[in-house]
């Protein structure tokens, strides 16, 4: 049996109501930002619950925006995760800021009480990430940037379906960041991102800035650059938030089959803690394998396409390690490292196929304890 981790074959069979819209679009020639752009923009700015959205190219594009949008800059230290992807990093680099690393926890998200060691008088900002879906204690971390009087911007890349409670991921901070890459709960044909915020300056600069600093055709405000999101992927976008709630609803679904069968296998597979109160997004699924690199191998032999995310933590890569980061700094990241392994949990896979998994898994661990 074939279980493939990509689904975006299944995600745009069919495209007739996608290519209708772009055949309107091509007619119109209103290639750059326009009323798409806007429409895209308002319906979801009121599905996370914000008052104001800006579209971008591409998730990183967002982040960057978000950061710069509150004057992030040289000299500055922005504290975020060495657990996540490196755009969340990057982006802080791109600002000319130095990225602080923290390390994470059993759920792998942010670690509340290392956060509280980093923070210094160098600290501009405080970057948690909705790593795989799930969520950091947000409420905490907001508590303790408040009493420091530091801004929070969420890198909620992965959290776009998400809830905390009864607020969406991306409402805590003062700026936030989105993506839309293939492999996300919302996705486009190719790459697209937002930021959201309830501040009016915030928006009104932001908006300017992603449209290279322009008040109109022929004026200019400030030096900005060009990192619009495309009218063709608006389209795709709006698209997918009419069915965003069903996608998550089946993954969620997923997940519990997997949870529930693969608990018994402790401790060969160790679980991340679910918060019963959170909704997760699970774009992705991951577990502490042991024998993971073996397991990874036997499952893909199997035809079983499982990923890992990722091996080598932020701060053990070349560019951190140039900047003093060594082995050993974050211990729990670097034992996830070597240990988590993510599973097909998609919305376009059948119970045959999940109970395939959990059968080979289970073979797996039989055949090697």
């Amino acid at each position: 049996m074939r279980v493939e981790y990509n689904y975006l074959k299944q995600e745009f069979k069919n495209t007739k109501k996608i290519f209708s819209e772009w055949s309107k679009l091509i007619k119109s020639t209103d290639f750059t930002l326009g009323s798409y752009v806007d429409r895209f923009e308002e319906k979801f700015k009121n599905y996370i619950g914000s008052k104001y959205c800006i579209s971008t190219n591409n998730g990183t594009d967002a982040l960057i925006l978000s950061l710069k949008s509150i004057n992030v800059k040289k000299g500055d230290e922005v504290i975020t995760v060495c657990n996540s992807f490196y755009a969340s990093a990057g982006a802080i680099i791109a600002c000319g800021a130095k990225p602080i690393f923290v390390d994470c926890d059993e759920n792998f998200q942010m670690n509340i009480n290392d956060l509280k060691k980093k923070i210094t008088k160098k600290t501009k900002v405080i970057m948690p990430v909705h790593w795989g879906g799930a969520s950091p204690d947000m409420r905490q971390i907001m508590r303790i940037a408040n009493s420091k009087k530091i801004k929070v911007v969420e890198d909620a890349c992965m959290g776009i379906g998400a809830k905390i409670g009864k607020k969406s991921p991306g409402t805590f901070g003062i700026v936030n960041a989105f993506s839309m890459h293939p492999l996300k709960s919302l996705n486009v044909m190719g790459d697209g991102g937002a930021i959201v915020t309830n501040d009016y300056q915030i928006y009104k600069w932001a908006k300017k800035y992603r449209n290279h600093g322009m008040l109109n055709r022929d004026k200019l405000d400030f030096w900005g650059v060009n990192i619009r999101l495309q009218p063709l992927q608006a389209i795709v976008a709006i698209e997918g938030l009419k069915k965003l709630e069903k996608v998550i609803k089946i993954r969620n679904y997923n997940s519990k089959i997997l949870d529930e069968k693969l608990e018994k296998l402790y401790p060969n597979v160790i679980l991340p803690p679910r918060n019963n109160q959170n909704k997760e997004t699970f774009a992705l699924y991951m577990a502490l394998f042991k024998n993971r690199d073996k397991l990874k191998n036997f499952l893909i032999k199997k035809g079983i396409e499982v990923k890992i995310h990722y091996p080598v933590p932020l701060h053990l890569q070349k560019p951190a390690i140039k900047s003093g980061y060594k082995r050993g700094d974050f211990p729990i990241a670097e034992y996830q490292a070597k240990s988590l392994l993510t599973l097909p949990v998609h919305q376009y896979l059948k119970r045959k196929q999940l109970n395939y998994i959990i059968n080979s898994i289970e073979k797996f661990y039989k055949k090697n304890d």
